[in-house]
C-alpha cells in the first residue's frame, strides 16, 4: 500500500511539474510574438509609412478567419449544365424530379414554388388532374424534404379548384397539405393567403352566366418546415405603422381587459420596435390575412422583353411581392433559395436581388429562355 502511495504522489508531482513546464512555455510563446508583433510594427511605421496595411489573415475579426465561404449553385450540382447562370445563381432545364436529386443533402434554405393546379381546364403549360395529384405532387416533394437545411422552409403556393359540373369546390389542395405534414413529415409553420385581384371571375357559368357563385381570388400559400422551428424572423418584413397606431402612441392607452380575454396593458401603445409585426398579409389596410398582389403585370421588363421579341409570355406569372415576403422573413444573406417549377424565374430574380444565392429549374425551354430577360440578358 505503501509503495502504491508513493506512486501516486511520484506522477501527481510529475504531472504538476509537466503541466506548470507548459503553461510557461505557453506565456513565453505569447510573450515572444507579442514583442515580433510590436518590433514589426515599429520598423514599418520608421521606414515612413505611419499607415501599415491590415494582413487581411492575421489582423482580420476572429469570426471572418473560419466563416464558411458560399458555393455558387453551379458548383452544388457539378454533374448537370445550366441553362444559364448569374452571379448568384443558377437556371437548369429539365424534370425537377430528376433535377433535384443532384443537389445535396441539406443544401437550400428555403424552397418557394407554385407548381401547377390541379384546374378543369387544361394550360399550355401541363397540369394533372385532381384525382392524381397528390401522387404526382409527392417525389417532388420528397426531394425538398431532403436538399433543406434543418431550419429550412418550403412554401407552396396552390390554387384551389372547382369540382366538374358542380358549383362545389374540391379538396384536393387541402388533401395534398395534409399528406406532406403526415406522409413526409413536414410541419405546417402557417397557412397565408394570396388575394389576387386580377384573377377572373370563373367558372363563368356559376359566377357571371347564373350568378350563383362569387369571383374566387385567393390562392393558398403553406409554409411548411422540416422542424418546428424553422429559421424566421419577422422584424426583416414589418410594416409602417398605421395612422391610428401612430395616434394611439401619442394618447396613450388605458390598460383593460377586452371581452375576448386579451390584457391590454400600458406597453400596447409603444411603437420601439421600428413597425407593425404583419400578419399572413401584404396590404393589411385592403384586408386580413390574405396577400395582396395582382400578377397582371404589362408594363414590367420581363413582359415588354417578351413582346419586343415575340417571345411566349409565362401565362401563370405570381408577383414579385409574393416570394420577397417570404425570402426576407425566412432567410438571410447568401442562404440559397429553391424553385423547381420556376417559370419565368421570378423567385431567382427576387432572390438575386435581395442577395441570396438561387436554383432554378422548369421542363419548358421557352419560359426558361424568355427568364433571362429578368436579368437583363
Amino acid at each position: 500500500m505503501a509503495c502504491r502511495d508513493t506512486f501516486r504522489k511520484r506522477a501527481a508531482s510529475a504531472w504538476v511539474i509537466q503541466s506548470a513546464g507548459s503553461i510557461v512555455l505557453g506565456f513565453l510563446w505569447v510573450d515572444f510574438v507579442n514583442v515580433f508583433c510590436a518590433t514589426f510594427k515599429m520598423l514599418h511605421a520608421s521606414s515612413g509609412n505611419h499607415a501599415p496595411r491590415m494582413n487581411k489573415v492575421l489582423d482580420a475579426p476572429q469570426p471572418s478567419l473560419f466563416a464558411p465561404a458560399h458555393t455558387h449553385p453551379r458548383g452544388l450540382m457539378q454533374d448537370v449544365e445550366p441553362y444559364y447562370e448569374t452571379p448568384s445563381g443558377a437556371a437548369y432545364l429539365g424534370d425537377s424530379r430528376e433535377l433535384l436529386r443532384a443537389l445535396p443533402d441539406g443544401s437550400v434554405n428555403l424552397a418557394f414554388t407554385s407548381p401547377p393546379y390541379a384546374l378543369h381546364f387544361k394550360k399550355e403549360y401541363g397540369n394533372v388532374c385532381k384525382a392524381d395529384y397528390v401522387e404526382w405532387f409527392l417525389p417532388f416533394a420528397r426531394e425538398v424534404h431532403r436538399v433543406l437545411t434543418d431550419d429550412g422552409s418550403f412554401v407552396l403556393n396552390i390554387g384551389g379548384s372547382w369540382n366538374q359540373g358542380t358549383p362545389t369546390r374540391s379538396l384536393y389542395h387541402y388533401k395534398l397539405m395534409i399528406a406532406l405534414v403526415e406522409d413526409l413529415g413536414f410541419h405546417l409553420a402557417q397557412e397565408c393567403y394570396w388575394y389576387n385581384p386580377a384573377k377572373m371571375p370563373v367558372p363563368a357559368e356559376w359566377v357571371t352566366v347564373r350568378r350563383v357563385r362569387i369571383k374566387d381570388s385567393v390562392e393558398h400559400v403553406w409554409w411548411l418546415s422540416k422542424t418546428p422551428f424553422p429559421k424566421a424572423d419577422n422584424r426583416q418584413v414589418l410594416r409602417p405603422y398605421s395612422a391610428d397606431m401612430l395616434r394611439l402612441a401619442q394618447r396613450g392607452v388605458k390598460t383593460t381587459v377586452r371581452p375576448s380575454g386579451h390584457n391590454i396593458t400600458s406597453s400596447f401603445d409603444k411603437i420601439e420596435s421600428g413597425g407593425s409585426i404583419p400578419s399572413n398579409v401584404l396590404e393589411d389596410k385592403i384586408a386580413n390575412e390574405m396577400l395582396i398582389a395582382g400578377n397582371n403585370s404589362a408594363n414590367d421588363v420581363y413582359t415588354m422583353r417578351c413582346k419586343e421579341s415575340g417571345m411566349k409570355i409565362h401565362p401563370a406569372r405570381f408577383p414579385a411581392a409574393l416570394p420577397e415576403f417570404f425570402v426576407k422573413m425566412l432567410t438571410d444573406d447568401g442562404d440559397l433559395v429553391l424553385d423547381p417549377f420556376a417559370g419565368s424565374n421570378t423567385a431567382g430574380a427576387v432572390a438575386e436581388r435581395l442577395g441570396r444565392r438561387w436554383v432554378a429549374m422548369e421542363l419548358l425551354d421557352e419560359y426558361l429562355e424568355a427568364s433571362k430577360f429578368r436579368f437583363g440578358q
